[in-house]
């Protein structure tokens, strides 16, 4: 038996606030660290995590999760997973849509106002404006990508993500195992997207520190909202045009779809 909404919309806030948490709280506090002045043997030493840490953690929030509670809701944790789900005729109840995607937007900036607050105190009391892990294009972009290069970026990567998801959660692919696959595929995004937008791929991701970050982040969140959802919406119409693979009207949830 399904579990009710409000366990599913639980478990979907719950596993946000774990991937926001974990994966802009270790770019935030962790990509970059140095020994502390006092550590002689280690001082001006670089003990940051980098890129690759900070994609390995977000891989590791969904995986963490998606075996969690990925058997209650699904572990979508992502608007654009709902509904490139919904797309591919994998959300059984179309009018749970924006009730998942609420509890994902208010999971991610409840986590967002936690990075926030542990940020500012650890700072002191000076601003957090720019250091809140959020995502751009343009000036904004770590590598001065232009806003149609992020915006490319970001259809085909959440494309692919979701490609991946519908692919591991049929009944061809190695029960037990989407977690990983769908993990595993989250650091890859994030090995080849960091410098070019700071990686969103979601939309609550995204949302959860932009007004937290300000400096001009509000002004672009737009385009991480249109950009993942475009992309997700045309993997699940063509899934099964290109695989071949018809699930359509299985619904995901109980299956850790991501």
């Amino acid at each position: 038996m399904r579990p009710a909404l409000s366990k599913r919309v639980g478990a979907e806030l719950l596993g946000t606030f774990w991937l926001v948490f974990g994966g802009c709280g270790s770019a935030i506090f962790a990509a970059k660290y140095f020994a502390a002045p006092g550590a002689l043997e280690t001082q001006g030493t670089e003990l940051g995590i980098g890129f690759v840490g900070v994609s390995l953690a977000f891989g590791l929030t969904v995986i963490t999760m998606a075996y969690a509670v990925g058997h209650v809701s699904g572990g979508h944790f992502n608007p654009a997973v709902t509904l490139g789900l919904w797309a591919a005729g994998r959300f059984d109840n179309p009018r749970d849509v924006a009730a998942y995607i609420g509890s994902q937007v208010v999971g991610g900036l409840l986590a967002g106002a936690a990075l926030w607050g542990l940020a500012k105190s650890a700072k002191g009391s000076g601003s957090m404006v720019g250091q809140m892990s959020a995502n751009g294009y343009a000036e904004h972009s770590p590598g001065g990508y232009s806003m149609w290069a992020v915006l490319l970026a970001e259809v085909l990567l959440t494309a692919f993500f979701l490609f991946v998801i519908l692919g591991v959660t049929t009944s061809h692919a190695p029960v037990g195992f989407a977690p990983l696959a769908i993990g595993l595929c989250l650091a890859l995004i994030h090995l080849i997207s960091i410098p070019i937008s700071n990686t969103s791929v979601n939309p609550a991701r995204s949302t959860a520190v932009a007004f937290f970050n300000g400096d001009g982040a509000p002004g672009q969140l737009w385009l991480f909202w249109v950009a993942p959802i475009l992309g997700a919406v045309i993997a699940g119409f063509t899934f099964e045009a290109i695989t071949g693979i018809d699930r359509s009207g299985e619904d995901v949830t109980g299956r850790s779809a991501a």
